[in-house]
Parts: structure tokens; sequence; C-alpha cells
């Protein structure tokens, strides 16, 4: 029998292969199933996590992990343009982060195989298309996160295969409130859909510019025609004006800040150009980032409503003011990151709400060494478990780099008073010196500035001779 090189290499590579390979391959699938077989099995091994839940790498450079009994895939910055397979998890993932990629249409089916997700991140994508059943199969999905894409419009439609559907963000997209919209919009507007796309605004037309969705009167929607498409160019008015946009005193931090609810909900404000603290903090959020803007003053319960957080950053801002009670309500804060700021001490009072604070950071600020920074040190000395990095002086030049507890304790020590306290203290502990006339001395010292009407006539007079 002739035998040609390309039968021996298929020979080679099928006696190369598992017993099950060749099993397989003998049933009738031949080299190439037995190939294709092969590389399914590799892929799903290098995505299988370990039994500890630590993070690992899978085909599509997705992190897997467990988090609180749930696996979660973490596929986000990854640049990718399409949803990932469901067949490569090595088991049914309940979270799914998509952030941050630059997917563009969400099609038919696209998430087929993911019928067990409990939520789904595409915030910061560039999808402008999502067709009708593309959320196929999610049933048991109660978070989907829509918010900071290229969305004008939305079919009703493609909700219906998410009936236990709770939370839907839908802000930072240029949505076209005319006719098509008319179905999402009365659908948000059912009251039972509070959570739906609370915060979405209408982009065009310009008469609805910077309404909400929910307040969009839908009998008008399919009743004109949108006036900046006017091929005539008639300048007559529309048949109804906007109401004002609201003048906001404070940005609102659920549509200038970017929100992420898993593993744990998380506010990044960092790179926002504000010069105050968003308002409208939602109350479960626990880690808050207000890194690298331009904030100068934190004002009083500007942190009221975050009475979750565990973590606070501001580095890297212009404070060079805290009220008194501007971290009022942060009972539960662990982390304070207020590093690389322009503070020069932190008055009376500031700190007094953070009861389970563990770690504060206070490097890369211009601190004075001088009485007003004693605060400081007295509160860190009441609080020992509370670690801290960065406290030392910038000024004045005889203290610059010296540790603020090391001045502090040198202040203490050349203090006139505290040292007559400290020697009274002492005689008041060792009865070696009592009726000594050091003894004697602080009792003349006492009596001599006391005022004349307080003094009481005494009944014995001790002289002594010597």
């Amino acid at each position: 029998m002739h035998v040609t090189f390309t039968h021996f290499l298929a020979l080679a590579v099928l006696l190369l292969l598992p017993s099950s390979e060749m099993r397989r391959a003998g049933r009738g699938r031949g080299l190439r199933g037995a190939r294709h077989g092969l590389r399914r099995d590799r892929v799903r091994v290098a995505g299988r996590h370990s039994r500890s839940g630590l993070s690992r790498l899978v085909a599509t450079d997705c992190s897997e992990s467990v988090e609180s009994g749930d696996v979660l895939v973490d596929c986000q910055d990854r640049r990718l343009v399409a949803i990932p397979a469901s067949s490569i998890w090595s088991q049914d993932p309940k979270h799914l982060l998509l952030a941050r990629n630059r997917i563009k249409i969400l099609r038919d089916g696209a998430f087929l195989g993911f019928e067990g997700l409990k939520s789904l991140d595409l915030q910061q994508n560039q999808i402008s298309v999502v067709e009708e059943g593309a959320f196929q199969g999610l049933t048991h999905l109660k978070t989907l996160l829509l918010q900071h894409n290229r969305l004008g419009t939305f079919s009703e439609e493609a909700l219906i295969p998410m009936p236990n559907l709770r939370h839907l963000h839908l802000h930072h997209n240029p949505w076209n409130c005319l006719c098509p919209l008319d179905s999402l919009i009365r659908t948000l507007q059912v009251p039972s859909n509070r959570n739906l796309g609370r915060h979405a605004r209408c982009e065009e037309p310009f008469r609805l510019k910077g309404r909400k969705l929910k307040q969009v009167d839908v009998e008008l929607l399919c009743k004109e025609s949108d006036p900046n498409s006017n091929p005539q160019g008639d300048q007559t008015e529309p048949s109804y004006f906007p109401e004002p946009v609201p003048i906001r005193t404070k940005p609102d931090a659920t549509t200038v800040c970017h929100t992420y609810l898993f593993p744990q909900a998380r506010l990044d404000c960092s790179h926002r150009n504000l010069t105050e603290v968003p308002s409208g903090i939602p109350d479960d959020i626990v880690h808050m980032d207000l890194s690298r803007n331009s904030i100068r003053h934190l004002r009083a319960r500007d942190f009221q409503e975050a009475g979750s957080l565990r973590t606070l950053n501001l580095s890297s801002n212009h404070l060079d003011h805290i009220e008194k009670a501007s971290l009022f309500g942060l009972l539960h804060l662990h982390e304070l990151d207020i590093s690389d700021n322009s503070l020069h001490f932190i008055q009376y009072g500031v700190l007094e709400d953070l009861y389970f604070l563990s770690h504060l950071k206070l490097g890369g600020n211009p601190w004075v060494c001088d009485y007003s920074i004693h605060y400081m040190v007295y509160w860190l000395h009441l609080h020992p478990g509370v670690k801290h990095s960065g406290l030392r002086c910038r000024s004045p030049p005889e203290h610059i780099g010296e540790r603020v507890e090391k001045y502090v304790q040198s202040y203490n020590r050349e203090c006139p008073r505290d040292r007559q306290r400290s020697q009274v203290d002492q005689v008041q502990t060792d009865p070696e010196l009592w009726n000594t006339p050091l003894e004697l001395q602080g009792e003349l010292e006492e009596e001599e500035v006391e005022p004349g009407h307080m003094r009481v006539p005494q009944k014995y007079q001790i002289i002594r001779l010597s």
C-alpha cells in the first residue's frame, strides 16, 4: 500500500492524542474533529478557577473569580468588539463585567448561554444598536448597565426577556426623544419601574434637550415631527416649549461619575474637573474615588448621604480647608486618602465621626508645625489603631522634614507651664517630696496667682526654720 507523507503525518498526530480523543476521532469525527475537541478542552482547562476562589486568566484574557459564592467574570478594558462565547467559562457566570470595551452592536441572541446571569455591565462601550432579541434568555437578570454609550433609540421589546430586571442605567446616551422611543419611555414611566432609567435625558430634539425620559409627555412624541428636520425650513414655533432645566448648585454624582456595582458598589469620580463634591451620592456606595480633581473645600455634610462608604480617595486635589462637619455621617469609613493637597492643618473636630478609621494617608501636604497642628497629633494619639503616613513638617524652616509627632513632643518639653505641671504631678505621686521646699514653692506660686477676694483665711500657718 502506498503511504503518502500526509497520511504518515495524520497517523502520527492520532498516536500522540490521548485515548479519549482517539475514541472520539474513531467515531467518525476524523482528524479535524479530534483537533477541534482537543482545542476546546484546552480552553476549558485554562478557564477553570481554583477552589480558593482566586481569579485566573482564561482564554479571552478575562479574569474569573468567585465573589460571595457567585462566579464573576471580569472582561473590562479588554478591547473586545463582541460578546465572548459562554462555553469558555468553567462554570456559569452570575456577573459579567464588559465595561470599557469597543462593542458597537448587541445582536439577537448575543447572550445565549448566559441564562444564569444576575448582573450585566456594558457601560462605557460604543453601543449604538440593540436588536430586539439581544437579551434573549436572561430571565434571571436583575441589573443591566448601559450608561455612557451611543444609544439614540431603544425598543421596549428588548426588555421583555428580562422579567426580573430591577436596575437599568441608561444615562449619558444621546436619546432621540421622538416617536420610535415611545414604547421605552412608557415602560420607564410605569410607577413600579422607578429604578429603570432614572437619570436618562433627551439629547434631541432641541425642544426636549435635557428633559428626563421619565418626565417626557409621551402623548406628544408621535404627534409632532422634529422641527430640526423640517425640509422647508419652516420657522413656526413648536406647539409647546420645554420646561427650563433646573439650575443645579452641584453636579449630580450618578451622571458625572461612573458607577460600578460589582463586585462592590464603587463610584469613580476621578479626572472629572470637579470643583466640589457632587451631590446625590447613592447610599449603597462602598468605595468613592474623587482623586485628581480641583476641589478646594470640603463643606459641611458633603458626604451626609454616603453612610455606607468604606474608602474615600480625595488625593491630588487642591484641598486647603476642611470644615468641621464635612465628614459627618461617615461612621463606617475605614480608609481616607487626603494626600497631595494643600492642607496646612486639620482643624479641631473634623475627624470626630470617623470611629472605624484604620488607614489615613497624609503625605504631600504642606503641614505647618505650629500650635494648629496639635489636634491632628492628639487625635492620632487617642486612636492608636489608625495607621497613618506622610505627616511631616513643611514649615517653618527649622522643622522642615521633621515628623509632626516629634515636633509636638519638643514643643511640650519647651513649654514652661507643661514643665511646671510635670513637677507638680511628680510631687503628688512621690511621697518623699511631700513637705519639701519644692512643694512650698508650688503652694506659694498658687497662692500668689489666686485673687485676693477668693482667698480663704487659714486656720493654721506653718513656718519652716532652716
